[in-house]
């Protein structure tokens, strides 16, 4: 057992546990750290200038990699900056080791600048939360982080770093990693229940959830959905593509509300969730999504969403890719001839009405392409005309993105990345992080202004690192979502016309100016052609670009 440092052997133990990049935005508690990575040749450090936009980078290279991410943070303020962030974090269950540095242990009895008892305050947004408090414990602890963040369901981590830990010397052994095996297949007798009702269906429904391109089971579900002739949602609130959107099953994005929900559900009999949420909304109504007579058959690696809001006939611990098999096998093994029959002319006749909606929407698109402002609709179908077949979309642009999963391609999974956790600010950062996972391949981020604003200190880790992003601004100078639903309640703002703290006009923000002093090339798009032009040039280049594009602000029902 050689002698080794504290922030030596941290920074071992990462390796050991296959992390490759580092997030950080260091301070006076993270000094030893930053002492040892001025020797550290194994490990990028990437620097962000404030922790909210750190932890999202972080969130985006986790989500985009599923390998495990290091974010190192500073103290107290370092962690509350970050919360929001980790936040989302934990709804998309990214693998991240969230660290923060943290006083000297003989220091911390007189309460010093920027202590707190850190692990209580991470606690409810990680799956573990711990301090190391001897240096012979730190690689049993960062082991144990490491397979707790990677053990399915995946999450973030967190654990405390006091400097003296750091700064100590020992013989120290730094054992090895543990991997849980991911690939749960469900229960047999649950898969055959769940069989038996797939293939008595009339009108069977498929949500599909984010486990389905974590385990990389898109062309098991295409099988399944195309054997039962069943259209696919993907869930409410989806943060990748979990279901090939060109495809003439996807329907392409749920509503996101209870009674528009209950509706769609109402025309089926079974209901399918294949590691989707059910639901997580925004608003309370006195409608439930779920009709009472709906069957439903739930599969998720997470036990606590399984009938979590609305019971399940059927409820099935497994991961999709593992699990997903067998219950085509056995929906295959229980439909006769009549029942092969029905799902063809279901599969016929579901794609015929699908590929006419898409038809219809986009020629709506193209018929708004020449107006100014800028329409999102036309621009969305512009856009995704031209993105090269690779190309990794990431989404925060929250009002302006009805159709954007059927105009804009994603048939795989690592192809869409969206909002899951609504804290905003995330899809900027976000984009870094995917690039970073993903070099090879095109990366375009569509953020709503008021979104960007959050987290704009990442363009500045783009041009210092020289990420080849194409941030797209759509940019209506406003909280739109915002006035959007304190209209819908016809109350007082409705009636006079006045919705107050939801504009940015009074100054408008200049984000070319802004870009362009972070260090990013940047122009203005003011009409669709304008846009795709500069998203053509933006792609075929190496460096990151910011394009800011004025929307129609207009928020009201026509």
């Amino acid at each position: 057992m050689p002698s080794i440092s504290g922030k030596r052997a941290f920074l071992e133990l990462l390796k050991q546990e296959g992390v490759e990049i580092m997030f950080g935005n260091p301070g006076t508690t993270e000094l030893p750290l930053m002492d040892a990575l001025a020797v550290e040749d194994g490990l990028r450090y990437v620097l962000g200038l404030q922790e909210a936009a750190v932890m999202a980078m972080a969130d985006g290279y986790a989500q985009a990699s599923r390998k495990l991410v290091s974010v190192n943070l500073h103290v107290a303020p370092g962690l509350g900056n970050a919360m929001g962030m980790l936040y989302d974090a934990q709804k998309a269950a990214s693998p991240i080791l969230v660290t923060a540095g943290q006083h000297d242990h003989g220091f911390n009895v007189t309460e010093p600048i920027l202590y707190a008892d850190l692990p209580p305050i991470a606690r409810p947004l990680v799956k573990w939360s711990a301090e190391v408090h001897r240096l012979s414990d730190l690689p049993r602890i960062i082991h144990r982080a490491a397979k707790t963040a990677l053990a399915p369901p995946t999450g973030p981590v967190f654990l405390s770093l006091p400097a003296d830990i750091l700064q100590e010397t020992a013989d120290l052994d730094l054992s090895a990693p543990t991997r849980v095996a991911g690939g749960l297949r469900g229960d047999a007798s649950a898969i055959e229940a769940a069989a038996a009702l797939l293939a008595g269906a009339e009108r069977p429904l498929i949500m599909a959830g984010d486990a389905v391109a974590h385990s990389r089971a898109l062309a098991e579900l295409v099988e399944l959905a195309e054997l039962l002739g069943a259209p696919v949602y993907p869930e409410a609130i989806a943060n990748t593509a979990s279901f090939p959107s060109s495809h003439p099953l996807f329907k392409g994005a749920i509503a996101r509300a209870q009674t528009a929900i209950r509706k769609i559900l109402g025309e089926h009999d079974v209901l399918l969730s294949v590691g989707a949420d059910l639901f997580a909304l925004s608003l309370p109504a006195d409608v439930e999504p779920m009709p009472p007579e709906l069957k439903v058959i739930h599969i998720d690696v997470d036990p606590w969403e399984l009938g979590k809001n609305h019971p399940a006939q059927v409820a099935i611990l497994g991961d999709p890719k593992a699990t997903l098999p067998d219950l085509i096998s056995g929906v295959r093994g229980r439909m006769d001839r009549a029942a092969k029959a029905r799902a063809e002319a279901r599969l016929e006749a579901a794609s015929r009405a699908l590929l006419a909606e898409r038809e219809a929407l986009r020629a709506k698109a193209r018929s708004e392409a020449t107006k100014t402002p800028v329409q999102a609709l036309a621009l969305l179908e512009a856009v995704g005309s031209i993105l090269p077949p690779d190309t990794a979309v990431i989404e925060e642009a929250i009002s302006s993105i009805p159709g954007l999963r059927l105009l804009v391609r994603s048939d795989d999974a690592q192809s869409f990345y969206g909002l899951r956790g609504g804290g905003i600010g995330w899809g900027l950062p976000a984009a870094i992080g995917v690039k970073l996972a993903l070099p090879d391949r095109p990366v375009l981020a569509l953020i709503g202004d008021g979104s960007a604003m959050y987290t704009c200190q990442a363009l500045w880790t783009a041009a210092h690192e020289r990420i080849a992003v194409v941030f797209v601004i759509l940019n209506n100078a406003s909280y739109r979502i915002l006035k959007q639903r304190v209209n819908a309640l016809r109350g007082h703002a409705a009636q006079t016309d006045r919705y107050v703290a939801m504009d940015i006009i009074d100054p408008p923000i200049d984000f070319v100016g802004l870009a362009r002093s972070l260090g990013i090339a940047a122009e203005r798009a003011r009409t669709v052609a304008e846009a795709v032009d500069l998203v053509k040039k933006g792609l075929a280049g190496n460096a990151p670009v910011l394009i800011d594009v004025t929307i129609d602000p207009v928020f009201k029902p026509a």
